[in-house]
């Protein structure tokens, strides 16, 4: 079936996952939670339980966010290389007196009427301090899971919430958080640097300013440089990237720095004594030019899936820093390069890089890969709504019919937007 089919086909669309024995099986609604700052996605959904198999035990729900820092294989004498920043359970059957006082969802009301009584709901709310999914990058070769933070929802039989789950009556299944871009933009970020120099009158003069603070993912950020060079030395040549920051919170504070974009230029270079020059560089940070480097922040990953460069992170409670397990931030670098006597001229410029807001927050929006079609936000209104199209996995816009829900395997089409993008 074409995709183009596949779009057209009506109805929800669910993801499912049933345990290795198939007596318990999630059905999930979408595996995307936006954070919209004041509150966060619910993630909302049932688990069909085979009451005969399950008989006097209880099946659990269960949802964790963790930093893994190591290799699993490395877990030794009881000491695990992970820290849990959220932890969150309940009874999902029998049902809880609790449980029924709560309103159901409109997914929920559907897949009950859909899968019948032995279909029973959970909701869980993450608090809005929670971090965003990060993975970091392992080296070409390294095996394993990746370290960052990552989210998974669980279910499982047992007679209690502290037992062991077995691997044959337990589903797991990764989920991720993620945040969009504020609506406004801030102020336009901008540097001024001067260096004096012995044995000159005057000053290298260096201005250098973005177009803008808040860029979307696969978007050129355009860099205005100024070079004013009011000294006795020659400015040879220029280098202007775009650097990523990673700070590591945990036990102490680590930092992890990637250049991920780079222009070095000498077009209209030297700058001698007594000459200006103004100049506008153009650079897009794209993972699929740096998909070697280790240690490199990306948007938490999930199997079978491509991701982009990690978005910024947006600190709205520094009291609650620690707990966001990675903390990432982008800054322009422009470096003039006087030769070995001369030394450098460096400023830096902070800016936000982050997945846009869809126009209507209560669609449900996938994330798609960095080098989407969003490049020219103005002229591509009809491409956003496209891609709105594409991947909004529950539409709940029409009136449901006896049988519009579409179920689908807990597994993940890799997207090709990035290399379409790079390919215009």
């Amino acid at each position: 079936m074409s995709q183009q089919d596949d779009i057209k086909r009506p109805g929800t669309r669910v993801f499912k996952k049933s345990a290795p024995n198939g007596k318990i099986t999630v059905y999930l609604g979408k595996r995307d939670f936006v954070d919209h700052v004041t509150h966060v996605d619910p993630i909302d959904g049932v688990v069909l339980v085979d009451s005969e198999y399950v008989k006097d035990r209880r099946v659990f729900g269960h949802v964790s966010a963790a930093f893994r820092y190591g290799r699993e294989d490395l877990d030794v004498l009881g000491l695990t290389f992970r820290k849990d920043l959220y932890l969150a359970s309940e009874q999902i059957f029998p049902v809880t007196e609790e449980t029924k006082k709560k309103p159901r969802t409109r997914l929920q009301e559907r897949l009950i009427k859909k899968l019948g009584p032995n279909a029973f709901p959970f909701y869980f709310e993450l608090p809005s301090h929670c971090p965003a999914s990060v993975t970091l990058q392992p080296a070409p070769g390294d095996t394993g899971k990746p370290c960052g933070v990552d989210y998974e929802l669980k279910a499982y039989v047992a007679d209690n919430v502290d037992e062991k789950s077995h691997k044959r009556n337990s589903v797991r299944l990764a989920i991720r958080k993620i945040t969009y871009a504020p609506s406004e933009q801030g102020e336009q970020p901008s540097v001024e640097v001067s260096k004096q120099f012995v044995m000159s009158p005057n000053k290298l003069h260096l201005e250098a300013s973005l177009d803008k603070e808040l860029y979307h993912h696969g978007e050129d950020i355009a860099v205005n440089v100024h070079i004013a060079n009011n000294s006795n030395r020659s400015v040879k040549k220029i280098k202007v990237s775009v650097r990523q920051f990673s700070d590591i919170c945990l036990f102490s504070t680590a930092q992890y720095k990637c250049t991920v974009a780079e222009i070095q230029s000498e077009d209209g270079f030297p700058v001698s004594p007594g000459f200006t020059l103004s100049k506008v560089y153009h650079l897009r940070p794209l993972l699929t030019d740096n998909k070697s480097k280790r240690g490199l922040a990306l948007d938490g990953q999930l199997k079978h899936e491509d991701t982009n460069l990690a978005s910024s992170t947006i600190i709205n409670d520094p009291a609650h820093k620690e707990n966001l397990g990675i903390i990432v931030q982008y800054k322009v670098r422009v470096k003039l390069c006087l030769g070995p006597l001369g030394g450098d001229v460096v400023a830096e410029l902070p800016f936000v890089l982050m997945h846009p807001k869809p126009e209507d927050e209560n669609e449900i929006f996938e994330t798609s890969t960095e080098g989407d079609t969003r490049t020219n936000h103005a002229s591509n209104d009809a491409n956003k709504q496209d891609l709105i199209n594409d991947f909004n996995l529950i539409q709940l816009d029409t009136e449901p019919t006896e049988d519009d829900i579409i179920f689908e395997d807990f597994a993940r089409t890799r997207l090709k937007a990035e290399t379409e993008a790079r390919s215009n």
